[in-house]
């Protein structure tokens, strides 16, 4: 059996940065049993050299819940899926959408779009070292660069690598002159090209991010793709995951 049939991504909630640590995850379970749940992204190095326990330690209540891994380094990635794999994660999530400076200073996060021969690389290493899905987040361009032929390309190459599911942020990355708050809001929501995406590539799995919140929404687009990620809503009124559960079967 595949094992990605075991996994229910229909709805699941953002990775993000000083929000989803694990007890903001084991309250988000508490308002839903079905829901995705991911980690706020952790770098390679924290988690092959830093305090492990600390860094990537949860409660078993959280499942079904995945790593977010940041990083360039295929060995190191590698590494950590084997990690991932080993301490009971249901899946290992390469991020490649954070904007921040500091992200592009550790060559990892959207920079990594204008790399795919790279991300292919990595993903593959990953994709060898462990038995659980490697899947991977990204927007959908970067700077000048907004087109379906590449977003298209760039998630062949990873499909090629061994990726199957892609959480596709409908929003382009502005590399320079935006804070990664402003990324969150003034790029355009492109939700067609995830839609063109999907309709292309039926065989993937296909899941929609950016700006979602209501009930209505997410069934608008379940209609188009495989799965619904909400973020920042979620944060901000948790007990919204209470209506979502009793409307949207996650089965």
């Amino acid at each position: 059996m595949d094992i990605n049939s075991k996994i229910s991504r229909r709805i699941s909630v953002a990775p993000m940065m000083d929000c989803t640590d694990r007890h903001d995850r084991f309250f988000l379970r508490l308002m839903s049993k079905n829901v995705m749940l991911y980690t706020e992204m952790v770098a390679t190095k924290s988690a092959i050299h830093g305090d492990r326990k600390k860094i990537l330690s949860y409660s078993p209540e959280e499942k079904p819940l995945a790593l977010q891994v940041g990083g360039s380094n295929k060995e190191e990635l590698a590494e950590v899926a084997k990690i991932a794999e080993d301490m009971g994660y249901d899946e290992i999530n390469i991020n490649l959408g954070c904007p921040s400076k500091k992200v592009q200073k550790n060559m990892f996060g959207a920079c990594l779009m204008k790399e795919p021969d790279l991300v292919a690389e990595c993903i593959n290493a990953m994709v060898k070292s462990c038995n659980i899905p490697v899947t991977a987040k990204t927007r959908i361009g970067f700077d000048d660069v907004e087109s379906f032929e590449y977003l298209n390309s760039f998630i062949h190459k990873m499909r090629d690598a061994g990726a199957k599911t892609f959480i596709l942020h409908a929003r382009k990355a502005m590399l320079t002159g935006l804070s990664p708050k402003q990324n969150l809001n003034i790029p355009k929501l492109n939700y067609n090209m995830v839609y063109e995406v999907k309709k292309q590539n039926p065989d993937l799995e296909i899941i929609i991010n950016g700006g979602i919140s209501k009930v209505d929404e997410i069934n608008n687009h379940l209609k188009h793709c495989d799965g619904a990620m909400i973020g920042r809503s979620i944060y901000q009124n948790p007990y919204s995951l209470v209506e979502i559960e009793r409307e949207i079967s996650s089965g």
